[in-house]
């Protein structure tokens, strides 16, 4: 399952993407996120419990802003590097 978090709005698209299907919930994406607005949780995923990283919810609505120290980076950012199973995806259309 691919869980998107955050928005579109009239200046354009900021999401970060976990697909929980490859997450297997190391954490090591939280412990290097240096906004620390990831965080592990437990989610429902085909029929079972699983933990998996996740956007906090205090963070969700203001990703743009929260994220913004790692938006000029894309595809190095701490979080998607920290990442060995590659289940984090950061989206920024401007």
């Amino acid at each position: 399952m691919i869980m998107h978090y955050g928005y579109s709005d009239g200046s354009g698209e900021y999401y970060i993407t976990v697909d929980t299907d490859k997450c297997n919930g190391c954490g090591k994406c939280t412990q290097k996120c240096p906004q620390k607005a990831l965080k592990l949780e437990t989610a429902f995923v085909d029929l079972e419990d699983k933990t998996v990283a996740a956007v906090s919810e205090d963070c969700r609505r203001e990703i743009k802003y929260t994220c913004a120290s790692c938006q000029n980076v894309k595809a190095k950012t701490p979080c998607i590097l920290a990442c060995e199973a590659k289940a984090i995806k950061c989206t920024w259309k401007t």
